[in-house]
């Protein structure tokens, strides 16, 4: 007698639905690698100078502690490329202007060099956000990377083991999965250890499991991440 052949459970097309990220304070991780950034955000109006740079690597949260200062500050906030032909009179109007990723693409000089001129002037913040430090962004204008060496430099360090593991959980937590910390537990040695690295697991993690239409266990993370291949 023949036996029928198992037939695996049809895969799903997930849908692309765009997640609105939370940047409250509340929802702000707090570890090691991030303890200082936090720290000089929060002392703010009291910064050592009108500008101030925030370095970290992709998915660290510049972003979200640029949103926590630019609420507390009541600041402007724009796009680096979005600088050109603006006004920067208009800009540091308001008192404080949030400027984020520096280092993406063509920089606009000229803007940003009578930007921090005018919020030294005037008495306004400046906070801009980046990857790296100025000496690899391929500024063009002396006296601009002048100022921008002078800006006191905060960075975001990779995170540690806690910091990781209450990530992946709040990365879920976004997505509206509450998952078992067996799960996390698993992921965690299986992933890279970065926050980028993070939120591309969970993303693949949350795809695979709408898929399968099946709630995300150990055995379905193992095979996401078999998919995946070597991290």
């Amino acid at each position: 007698m023949s036996r029928r052949p198992r037939t695996e459970r049809p895969r799903q097309l997930p849908l692309e639905l765009a997640l609105e990220p939370r940047f409250g304070r509340e929802d702000f991780l707090v570890g090691p690698s991030n303890a200082d950034a936090y720290e000089l955000i929060d002392l703010w109006p009291a910064w050592p100078e009108p500008a101030l740079l925030l370095v970290g690597p992709e998915g660290s949260g510049k972003s979200h502690l640029g949103a926590i200062w630019a609420a507390q500050a009541g600041a402007s906030v724009l796009a680096a490329r979005t600088l050109t032909g603006a006004d920067p009179q208009a800009l540091v109007s308001h008192g404080a202007v949030l400027i984020e990723d520096l280092d993406r693409g063509p920089l606009p000089e000229v803007e940003l060099f009578h930007l921090i001129n005018l919020a030294r002037e005037g008495g306004a913040s400046l906070l801009a956000t980046a990857r790296s430090r100025p000496d690899h962004w391929n500024v063009r204008t002396p006296d601009l990377l002048s100022r921008l060496r002078r800006a006191p430099v905060v960075e975001i360090a990779g995170p540690d083991d806690a910091l990781l593991r209450a990530l992946v959980v709040k990365l879920f937590l976004d997505r509206q999965i509450v998952v078992d910390l067996a799960v996390v537990e698993f992921i965690l040695p299986r992933m890279e250890r970065s926050f980028a690295g993070a939120a591309a697991t969970v993303e693949a993690l949350d795809r695979e499991a709408l898929a399968q239409g099946r709630r995300l266990t150990r055995p379905l993370a193992a095979q996401a991440l078999e998919r995946l291949g070597p991290t």
